[in-house]
């Protein structure tokens, strides 16, 4: 009996995957794909944020898939994505195909993207040297500090206008680590909320002054919007967050409206 060459089975394989992208692309509403890490640390936020994200896939008619690394990354992977989420996933660690395939992704608007928490761990991390391009794009900064373990604090909404602002009350309060940098993105980015150093409960003296934790950055085509909360799994559980996350994924997919 002959057998088909390795090569006839990797053609028959990929062509069937593209029939496959091509049926749910036509299908939903649109594609997203997430990449989360899958550590302990982050894990629990992860875990809880798939639940939710897939719930809301099912009831909104979008499909959304899953990575945990960015060696898929490439020009050709991420044509097949209207949305890009940064589900608890560092700036390093990328292959520089990945980066410049996300460069272009975002650079040209050929998708929205969101990012929570772990965008911003911008720095000489595990070997890993600062990506230039990433700190420009999330404000020009470099992450500077953390208060470990988290503390309430209050946010404010400073730019109530912006879409992924609707039905967000004027100042709410969640727990999170609260990130600093080495300078503040504000120059850089459209900043929608703030957090109220002097809210701290308990207090903490880790603090920037002005301190940006939800932002746009509209120098670029790519509708995007960094959201630093994204530690804890309780999250999912309150009403406002998963109001904002909700909000983020539905302007950010929508290409036809910059606002």
């Amino acid at each position: 009996m002959k057998y088909p060459s390795i090569l006839l089975l990797y053609s028959i394989f990929f062509a069937g995957a593209n029939i496959v992208f091509a049926q749910v692309e036509k299908t939903s509403r649109f594609r997203a794909v997430a990449i989360a890490e899958l550590g302990e640390n982050h894990g629990p936020y992860v875990r809880a944020g798939k639940v939710w994200l897939n719930k809301l896939a099912s009831d909104s008619n979008f499909t959304v898939d899953y990575i945990s690394d960015s060696k898929p990354i490439n020009k050709e992977f991420l044509s097949h994505y209207q949305l890009f989420i940064q589900l608890d996933f560092p700036p390093y660690t990328w292959s520089k195909e990945s980066e410049e395939a996300f460069k272009e992704y975002i650079e040209e608007g050929k998708g929205g993207w969101i990012g929570f928490h772990h965008p911003t761990l911008l720095g000489e991390f595990d070997g890993y040297p600062l990506w230039q391009w990433y700190s420009k794009f999330m404000g020009d900064i470099r992450f500077k500090a953390h208060i470990a373990g988290g503390t309430q604090g209050k946010v404010n909404v400073e730019d109530g206008s912006h879409p992924v602002m609707k039905d967000i009350p004027r100042s709410f309060t969640l727990k999170d680590e609260w990130y600093i940098y080495n300078q503040n993105p504000r120059p850089n980015v459209r900043v929608l909320a703030t957090v109220d150093e002097s809210s701290y409960d308990p207090p903490k003296n880790v603090k920037m002054g002005d301190h940006p934790v939800i932002w746009t950055n509209e120098k670029v085509k790519a509708k995007n919007v960094y959201v630093f909360m994204g530690h804890g799994p309780e999250l999912f559980q309150d009403k406002v967050y998963t109001t904002l996350f909700r909000n983020c994924i539905f302007w950010a997919a929508d290409s036809s409206k910059r606002n």
